[in-house]
This record gives structure tokens, C-alpha cells and sequence, in this order.
């Protein structure tokens, strides 16, 4: 297999102008906001940086909740066991602990900063149920606005700090180091005139990547269209390890709007199942039954597959779902964000089937970190969808991602006060230099959906190797935001396609046509990647639980 080469560096402008924090964050959803609330709390002075708007990003798309053991049934334990399922074998069993046991602690912080859940009649937190889940332990607000509640209050909270400086509209493009290789800063292009427009350069010893995901590198994704990777691309250039990038999650019920519709799609929550909502085929069979102890709430992998092979065999381009029985109540008080979005495209889902298939939805691999957010780089930190802490293994469970934002941004807080920090110049490294135009976005995403989707195999991955190679060789690109985007798309889905092919077997979400059995004996170990000398992608093999 030939080993593939990726730029280590973007083409950009020189810094023209310079700011310096104690602690850089970059990115502006639940990770971000919570990482820079903590590093307040540690004393240090943060400038948080967002390449849109500060509300913009996958956070406030976030419809089910936040899972945490918070029922007197319920326990960390019980939230461990699912967990461990789900993620099939290849979870960090410690750091899922961390995650459960620190999550009840996490979310109470999180309402006293200002969010507000739904609660029941007592006053208690409301609690729901999702695929994966054996307990109701998911907390939501605005029944199905989630997200857009977390974002809110944390949007609130940093406002009212004067230690937090934001700067918006600014994509981040390289991490600076110095000459022992430690984090010094980044630079980063902020659009506009004046004072900080166009590229410029963040001092600061400690970079914290909260840049969520990668959705974009699909062409068809529940994630928005700021999700191109940023923060997984720039880390991989700066020599830090990524692993898991093989782990795609495809959320089973995304509405379906045509065989050709591209870009950000809306999702159905995992929550509609859990109110007693069910999958059935263009025969009006419930195919899930006898497909999983769960039934229609199985882990997404599961589900995703099902979906997947019914659709071949009927020929059909996707399943429906049906939330009929949930009755007009239920559609209003606990799913009103996704009865408007059907009813806006000429569904009601009180009375109608909803069309749905599997889209892009979440990636489980990234900056590979240790569980307190430290990347391989000293000084560099990642948290959220952009890092790979272990916790979600092969395949993660509902609404865990919202959870980890929360808690490893407490322990990424903990972590700033007590590592050693170093000022230092920082230095200009040998590089290999590279963009890739815009123009050549579409064919890159066409390329991922159809090869290196929810099916996958030897044959596919390899055309998908083939034609990311190809498309590398486009011409025409200038230093842009859409470029420079376009170029971290195409960084991660080569980096993604090396590793599926490497991986020979059916694990979690990644699924191989060609090797349809899960393979404990060879592959319960984690793929992690770096680049070499001239950006050559260098690949380990490395054990559960320890490093060869």
C-alpha cells in the first residue's frame, strides 16, 4: 500500500499584525466555551477564537441532550457498561470512567452557569431515552433545542467575563512551535479590514483545539457547513498523532430529501425512537425486531447497517419512520424543532411517515489526547468532536458527545494550571507547502460518499485512495478561506481512506464488505497516524492499553 503525502504547511501570507493570550481556544461550541470558562477559572487570560460566528457551529444543532446517571435507578457504572457496548470493543475503559463518573458533576455545573433543562412535574430533571441506552438518563431543554440552550448560556457566560477575548470570523491555519517543538501559538486569518484583518499570529504557550468536526468531508451530513476538520488537519501538520479517523458515525435517521441533495441535511433525534417512534420498509415491515435485543433503539452502527441492507434489498433509496402513535402532543411539547423542519417540507409527522437514511453525523476518531486533554504536542490540548480521547471507541453512544465537551474541558482547566509553561520564540520548520482550490471540493465529497461511506471495501477505498490522489494535483488555488477549507477536507479524508483500508474487518462503524466480521485476534487495536519527513503519513499499530 503506498504510503500517502500530505502538505505540512497551507500557503498563506506572512503574520501581519500579533496578539497574545496566556491560553489560546480554538473553536466556540460546548467544548470551546467550556474549555475557556475553565481556564478562566485556573487564572489564565484566553483568547477564544471562532472562524464564524460565535453561536455558529455543530453545538446548537444538538437535539437529544446530554447523557449522565442522574436517576435514582441509574449509576456510572450502568452508563460505563453502555458505553463499552456501543464502542465495540475499542473504547479506553479509562477514560470512559472518567466520562460517566465526572458527567452527573458536569452537567450541574453546567446549569449553574445559566442552562436550563426540561423538568418533570416534581422539579427534577427530566430524562429521556436513546439508542444504546438501558436507563432514561438523557437531559434535554426545549424537548428537542437541546444545543441551542447549551449554546445560549455558555455564549451568556463568556460575555460576561472581561479575561475572554473573542475574536469571530477567524480560521485558524497553522500551529506555531518553538525549537524544542512546544505549542507557542497559531496562526490564523480573521476576515474583514482594520487592525486584526487577514493574517496575523496568537502567542500564547497553550492552544486548546475545540473545533468540533468533519462532517464537510461528506457530501451529505447533519453537520454545518463550519465542520471541514480544521483542527484535526492543522494538528496533523504540526506532527501531533491522530487516531480513530476510520470511525465515521452515520446517524441512521437523517430526513431523507432526494437522491441528489447535498450539504448540511436535518436530522431526526434518536429521541423520537425513544418515545416509541419505529423504523419500517417500503412494506411497512418493522425490520429492526429480531435484528437486535433493542429492537429500533440499538446502538447506531447496528441500526445504520439494517437501514442500509434494507435499502439494498428493496432497491429503495431510504426507510421511513414511524412517530404516528406518539400523537399531536407529544410531536409539540418533546420534538417541536423537528416538527417544524418536517412540517416546513410538507410532512407531518403526527399523521405522515418520515422519509429517512443514514448521512455523516459524527467522527469518533481525532487529535489523539490523554484523559486530560494533553495532544502528543507539549502545550497542545484538544477537546470535544475534534479529539480522540477513547471514550467512544468504534462507534459512539447517544448523546456522549455533548457529555465529553463538558467534562474534559473541567479536566483540560485542571491540566492548564498545573503543566509547565515556557515562553519562546517560535521558529520556522522545513515544510512542504500546499492548497488545494475550492473548485475541487465537490468531487472530493463525491468521492467520500461514494466510496468510503456507511459500505465499504478493499475495491471502493482503493478508488477513493486513487481519486484523492488525482484530485490533489488541482490546480488554481490561492490563499482563501474556502481554499485553505478545502484543503483540510482533503488532508483528513486521505489520512480517513488510509486507515479504513488498513483496518480488515467490520468494527462499529466502519463496515467492510469484504471482511463482514468483527476480528478481536487482529484488529482490537487503535490506528494512529502522524506525518514524517515531508509529509509522509506514518502509521502505527497500537494495542489497547499499551504502545508498541
Amino acid at each position: 500500500m503506498t504510503k500517502p503525502r500530505l502538505a505540512t504547511r497551507l500557503l498563506a501570507e506572512r503574520p501581519g499584525w500579533f496578539a497574545s493570550a496566556d491560553v489560546i481556544v480554538v473553536g466556540s461550541g460546548i467544548a470551546g466555551l467550556t474549555t475557556a470558562l475553565h481556564a478562566r477559572r485556573a487564572g489564565r487570560s484566553v483568547l477564544l477564537v471562532t472562524k464564524a460566528q460565535v453561536t455558529e457551529g455543530s453545538t446548537r444543532w444538538a437535539q437529544g441532550g446530554i447523557a449522565a446517571a442522574l436517576a435514582d435507578d441509574d449509576s456510572p457504572e450502568q452508563h460505563l457498561a453502555d458505553t463499552l457496548e456501543a464502542g465495540a470493543g475499542l473504547c479506553d475503559a479509562d477514560a470512559v470512567r472518567v466520562l460517566v463518573t465526572d458527567g452527573p458533576g458536569a452537567l450541574r455545573d453546567l446549569i449553574s452557569l445559566g442552562a436550563h433543562f426540561d423538568t418533570d412535574a416534581s422539579g427534577a430533571i427530566s430524562l429521556g431515552r436513546e439508542g444504546g441506552h438501558h436507563r432514561d438518563r438523557i437531559a434535554h431543554a426545549g424537548g428537542d433545542a437541546t444545543g441551542a440552550e447549551i449554546s445560549r448560556a455558555l455564549v451568556a457566560a463568556v460575555a460576561r467575563d472581561p479575561g475572554i477575548e473573542l475574536v469571530e470570523n477567524a480560521l485558524v491555519l497553522e500551529l506555531l512551535t518553538d525549537v524544542t517543538g512546544a505549542t507557542q501559538g497559531v496562526t490564523l486569518h480573521v476576515m474583514g479590514t482594520g487592525q486584526r484583518g487577514g493574517v496575523g499570529a496568537a502567542l500564547a504557550p497553550q492552544v486548546v483545539l475545540a473545533t468540533g468536526g468533519l462532517g464537510q468531508v461528506f457530501g451529505q451530513t447533519t453537520n454545518p457547513y463550519v465542520a471541514t476538520g480544521d483542527g484535526v488537519a492543522l494538528a496533523l501538520r504540526a506532527g501531533a498523532e491522530v487516531a480513530d479517523l476510520e470511525f465515521v458515525q452515520f446517524h441512521p435517521t437523517v430526513m431523507w430529501l432526494g437522491p441528489h441533495a447535498q450539504g448540511q441535511q436535518p436530522l431526526v433525534s434518536e429521541a423520537v425512537r425513544g418515545e416509541g417512534a419505529f423504523l419500517i420498509d417500503a412494506d411497512g415491515q418493522r425490520f429492526m425486531v429480531g435484528q437486535h435485543p433493542m429492537a429500533d433503539l440499538a446502538p447506531r452502527d447496528v441500526v445504520a447497517k439494517a437501514i442500509m441492507r434494507r435499502m439494498r434489498e428493496t432497491g429503495a433509496g431510504h426507510v421511513w419512520l414511524d412517530g404516528r402513535d406518539l400523537g399531536a402532543d407529544t410531536w409539540v411539547r418533546r420534538f417541536p424543532t423537528i416538527l417544524e423542519s418536517c412540517r416546513s417540507r410538507g410532512i407531518d409527522p403526527v399523521t405522515d411517515l418520515i422519509p429517512v437514511a443514514p448521512a455523516q453525523h459524527y467522527a469518533s476518531g481525532g487529535v489523539r489526547t490523554d484523559t486530560w486533554g494533553r495532544a502528543s504536542i507539549p502545550g497542545l490540548y484538544a477537546c470535544g468532536e475534534v479529539a480522540c480521547t477513547g471514550v467512544h471507541g468504534a462507534n459512539r453512544l447517544a448523546s456522549n458527545s455533548l457529555l465529553e465537551g463538558l467534562v474534559f474541558a473541567a479536566r483540560i482547566g485542571q491540566a492548564l494550571q498545573v503543566d509547565e509553561v515556557v515562553r519562546r520564540d517560535p521558529v520556522e520548520t522545513s515544510a512542504r507547502v500546499g492548497l488545494l482550490p475550492h473548485a475541487s471540493r465537490r468531487a472530493l465529497q463525491r468521492t467520500m460518499d461514494e466510496h468510503a461511506g456507511v459500505l465499504r471495501s478493499q475495491s471502493s477505498l482503493q478508488a477513493a485512495a486513487d481519486e484523492l490522489r488525482q484530485i490533489e494535483a488541482t490546480e488554481g488555488a490561492h490563499p482563501c478561506t474556502e481554499d485553505w477549507e478545502t484543503t483540510n477536507i482533503h488532508a483528513i479524508a486521505t489520512v480517513l481512506v488510509h486507515h479504513a483500508l488498513l483496518r480488515e474487518e467490520t468494527r462499529g462503524s466502519h463496515w467492510r464488505e469484504d471482511f463482514p466480521d468483527r476480528d478481536d485476534e487482529h484488529w482490537r487495536v487503535r490506528l494512529v497516524s502522524s506525518l514524517g519527513e515531508r509529509g509522509k503519513v506514518k502509521t502505527r499499530i497500537e494495542p489497547l492499553g499499551g504502545t508498541t
